[in-house]
């Protein structure tokens, strides 16, 4: 199939490359180690298209299995009784909103498993033949097409130890030890298994020719990494390229984070005379695009971040947006009469609602709070401004972040100065930015493939934790992960190159509270926080 093929040097913006933001140096990778995945064979002498003959660059070696979880004596689907269910969820006021008879589901799994599953992850339009029918069937399309790719890139020391990956991977999955994040269940395996093909795709890091590519088909390389952080600049062909990438995120099912500090204040001056609009007027933009492009196509929001650092011009207009919009909802509600429903046609018909708001204080900021202090606010370009920045009372601008979140529950904070010392790749850049639930903080155009371990599926009837099968089944996760990024696809080029480069991945656990609980011990307490720290 034919690529559209950029070098390293030809892709991406260039003042990018330039400090560091693509995460990827001009031709890295071209001269690559004596033994790296490049220069060693599988010892089958095949190849596989993606640049992988060899082993893994990390290890040096290729990955031995032993079966802890799934014998290998019979399917792994086999292992659980099966039922058939109606999938069905419903209104308020008990109306239908959706609903699917004769779904294929383990015994074990509650009704909520089912319809979250079946709703949200099965393939296909309903009531048609293409449609998904089975939790088997959609288990299978992911794990079977993850083992593949990783036989193929010679992970595993023989065809034997990646059957029984696949084996271990899919029992995990179909037991709820442990589960991916919703892209991969969305993305993965619609072309290896169904043919499915797409429009045409974003981009990748081909790992055999060092440059990022744009497959022909969207789900051949499919976007499977749930969390983004993406950057913007000061231009209005940049601050679109943003609306462009952040649709293409939230059409694919995934979530992405911005921090809009780089966008001038909208009481600074433009350099050809004029204001310009200021980062609220763009955040209105982007609030329609996350409003109208559903994630992944379902019924599921789009998941949005936007941060603005304290020392930004506009930060007292940013903390106070979503709770003036929320007093226009109340107004349509009590005055109106229009439905109270988060998705009724008053919230609807207001701004700001698709996103996540924090404002991004520091040590500084802090410090003024405690002493009372004045916080003096600085243009973000220092050229034709004749006025001085805005300045503010620094506590009275803490309580106002204080009563808007109590109002509306925006915005949060983030702690830059803290984020920024506990940085693990401070040499690459700064942090600016989090995905939208703020558990992935790392350099701008990045992105992380996440998974969550079911902690009580660990938990033995004597009440102990069984640590060695947790770590098998987290080394299970953590290599189908791994495997995942050099065959997955990013809505934009630098984000295809940091990935292949820094590898992001996120590895978290379900069930925390439960496991607490179910232990006999008190949940805001030394003992629960170090069983977590454990």
């Amino acid at each position: 199939m034919m690529h559209e093929a950029k070098s390293i040097e030809e892709q991406g913006r260039s003042n990018e490359l330039a400090q560091g933001r693509v995460g990827m140096k001009p031709g890295l990778g071209e001269n690559l180690a004596e033994g790296s995945a490049e220069h060693r064979d599988n010892g089958n002498g095949d190849g596989n298209g993606n640049g992988h003959t060899g082993l893994g660059q990390a290890t040096g070696k290729a990955l031995a299995f032993v079966s802890e979880f799934f014998s290998g004596d019979t399917d792994p689907f086999d292992t659980v009784e099966w039922d058939l269910r109606t999938a069905s969820i419903k209104d308020e006021s008990g109306g239908v909103l959706f609903e699917q008879v004769d779904c294929e589901i383990p015994v074990d799994w509650s009704a909520l498993a089912t319809n979250v599953v079946v709703s949200k992850y099965f393939y296909g339009e309903p009531g048609t033949n293409e449609r998904e029918t089975s939790v088997r069937q959609l288990i299978q399309r992911v794990t079977r097409t993850i083992a593949d790719w990783g036989k193929a890139d010679g992970y595993f020391a023989s065809e034997e130890d990646g059957e029984r990956f696949y084996g271990e991977l899919a029992w995990l999955c179909l037991h709820q030890y442990g589960a991916f994040n919703s892209p991969v269940w969305f993305n993965v395996g619609l072309y290896h298994q169904y043919g499915v093909g797409g429009s045409r795709g974003n981009y990748r890091f081909d790992t055999e020719t060092k440059s990022i590519r744009r497959p022909e088909t969207s789900y051949e390389y499919p976007q499977a990494s749930a969390c983004f952080i993406q950057s913007v600049e000061d231009n209005m062909e940049d601050i679109m390229r943003l609306a462009t990438s952040e649709a293409m995120l939230f059409k694919f099912g995934s979530g992405t984070g911005t921090d809009l500090s780089t966008i001038r204040s909208s009481r600074e001056k433009l350099s050809g005379g004029g204001t310009p609009s200021g980062p609220l007027s763009f955040m209105r933009v982007y609030d329609q695009i996350a409003a109208v492009v559903k994630s992944g196509g379902k019924t599921r929001r789009a998941a949005k971040m936007q941060s603005l650092k304290v020392w930004h011009p506009d930060v007292l207009e940013f903390i106070e947006c979503k709770y003036k919009e929320e007093q226009k909802a109340h107004v349509l509600i009590e005055k109106g009469g229009y439905d109270a429903n988060f998705n009724g046609e008053a919230y609807s018909s207001i701004l700001f609602q698709n996103a996540n708001l924090s404002v991004r204080v520091t040590d500084d900021y802090m410090n003024a709070v405690e002493n009372g202090q004045p916080w003096a606010t600085r243009w973000v370009t220092e050229s034709n401004q004749q006025e001085e920045a805005p300045v503010y009372d620094a506590f009275e601008l803490m309580m106002r972040m204080a009563e808007c979140a109590w109002q509306c529950g925006d915005p949060g904070v983030q702690y830059d100065t803290t984020i920024n010392r506990w940085h693990t790749c401070p040499n690459s850049g700064r942090i600016n930015a989090s995905n939208p639930c703020s558990e992935y903080m790392f350099l701008d155009n990045t992105a992380c493939n996440l998974a969550s371990i079911n902690l009580m599926k660990f938990r033995q009837e004597d009440g102990t934790f069984d640590v060695e099968r947790f770590q098998a089944a987290c080394r299970v996760f953590f290599i189908a992960q791994e495997i995942l990024v050099d065959h997955a696809s990013y809505p934009t080029a630098p984000i295809a190159a940091n990935s292949h480069r820094f590898r992001p991945l996120g590895l978290g656990y379900s069930n925390l509270g439960s496991l607490v609980m179910s232990s006999g011990v008190a949940y805001n307490s030394d003992a629960a926080r170090g069983l977590c720290g454990s």
